[in-house]
């Protein structure tokens, strides 16, 4: 049977969201409502929790990501192949891993965890990067999952050190006459020295060769990369970045973060930690990260903040709310959700809004912020780079909407934030998930709350 491209997306958001939202709800595979049946998959491991979920949009086949196990589903979610990625002998202090030299630490069996899922449609191919040995990626067949490659044997082949699912998001950018770039970020775990919060890496045709996941461009004094300096720990002690979104548009790529900063209350004279959603914006040209922007978004209704990010979408606006926001049907519409105030990152109120912003309209406050601090105005003002006094340097030259940075007043903050629109508030389940589509011109958002509900 062959389904029509829209019923392949509509197959492709419900999975996505049902993924996101009610993870634990599948692995139980309650009996279906008599009058609503849901297509279930549960793993057939113990230990076998579902992470990350991706679905060819060229097929409607779907892979999915768990603890030790890849699985590729059919679209009524049979498993037609699973690959075993884990457990191994391992120890999270390694570093190199021990398939690269010998390791003191004691090694024991170790679950290997999917933290990122991605499909190189060029090279018909799943990257999938797991836990085990700081973060190392294998590159499967999209046919049967046979393993293409499994580059080790570089410190550029360790992707990140931390042993949770969702910490870690890629970004491909695909070229039709060179080798694409993926733009990994992630959470580094307190060890800045070896993990890039954010880098660009190469995807090499063939999946054996050296410069697989090698840096776009390395030399003595510039990379394509962003470390967190280790003396940003001293202020912060569990100072992270944490990656809850990326996507790319136009000529750039876009993360959505959520990251500790200390700030004084008002009339307090000691600070606090609280967490602040940013937008970081790169240059997909850009080897060297001098266009690293960063701006805080955040959501407001009824005199009630709503501060911590905890799912976004890209989506368009489609013609009926492109006319409500005065842009265009085609405009990149981002549908975020917020949950309420900015102190508690990892026990988030159930109190949460879904808010939108028009892309345009971030990226118009992100050239203005370019443009002042090219004219001289103002400090680099980004806290966890400790360069909030360092005075931004003049220069005479046009800010236009491509502007990638020079070698100078990079990389920046915005200071104020950006609001998004409030469109729908939910105070006792808290919303997790989203996904939006448009369908005869109207944009429809999907939602997914703490306790496995999914809302229109």
């Amino acid at each position: 049977l062959i389904m029509p491209p829209a019923m392949w997306k509509w197959t492709c958001l419900v999975s996505h969201l049902l993924l996101s939202a009610t993870v634990s709800s599948l692995a139980r595979q309650q009996p279906p409502h008599p009058k609503r049946p849901f297509i279930t998959f549960s793993g057939d491991q113990a230990e076998g929790t579902f992470n990350h979920l991706v679905v060819d949009e060229r097929t409607g086949l779907i892979y999915l990501g768990a603890v030790n196990r890849i699985y590729k589903l059919s679209s009524d979610l049979k498993v037609l192949v699973t690959h075993q990625t884990g457990p191994d002998e391992d120890n999270p202090k390694c570093y190199p891993p021990r398939i690269v030299q010998t390791c003191n630490e004691p090694l024991t069996p170790t679950n290997n965890i999917n933290k990122m899922l991605l499909i190189d449609y060029k090279e018909n191919r799943l990257i999938a990067c797991g836990s085990l040995y700081q973060g190392i990626c294998k590159l499967l067949r999209l046919d049967d999952l046979f393993k293409l490659g499994e580059p080790f044997h570089k410190k550029e082949h360790y992707l990140s050190g931390v042993n949770e699912s969702g910490s870690v998001f890629g970004v491909i950018v695909s070229y039709s006459n060179m080798d694409d770039k993926l733009f990994i970020a992630t959470a580094v775990d307190g060890k800045p020295e070896y993990f890039p919060t954010i880098s660009s890496r190469k995807l090499t045709k063939n999946s054996e060769a050296d410069g697989m996941f090698a840096y776009v461009f390395h030399d003595e004094f510039v990379a394509s990369m962003i470390k967190i300096p280790s003396d940003t720990f001293t202020i912060i002690p569990d100072f992270d970045i944490y990656y809850i979104y990326g996507f790319s548009s136009g000529n750039f790529v876009y993360f959505l973060t959520l990251q500790p900063e200390m700030i004084s209350p008002p009339g307090s004279t000691t600070k606090e930690q609280v967490y602040t959603s940013k937008l970081v914006r790169l240059c997909k040209e850009d080897t060297a990260f001098n266009s690293y922007v960063e701006v805080p978004i955040g959501c407001e209704k009824n005199g009630v903040e709503y501060r911590l990010l905890q799912a976004a979408y890209l989506s368009k606006a489609g013609a009926i709310l492109a006319r409500s926001l005065g842009v265009s049907p085609e405009d990149d519409i981002l549908f975020t959700v917020f949950s309420k105030g900015q102190k508690r990152k990892m026990k988030s109120l159930d109190e949460s809004a879904l808010c939108i912003f028009v892309l345009k309209k971030i990226n118009d406050r992100i050239k203005e912020r370019l443009q002042s601090c090219y004219r001289g105005e103002g400090t680099l003002d980004l806290a966890w780079l400790k360069v909030k006094d360092i005075p931004c340097s003049s220069a005479l030259l046009t800010i236009d909407d491509n502007f990638c940075g020079l070698d100078m007043n990079a990389p920046l903050g915005v200071s104020s934030m950006v609001r998004g629109l409030p469109i729908f508030t939910e105070d006792g389940d808290r919303m997790t998930s989203v996904i939006a589509y448009v369908y005869k011109n109207h944009s429809l958002a999907f939602v997914g709350t703490k306790s496995g509900k999914l809302k229109k």
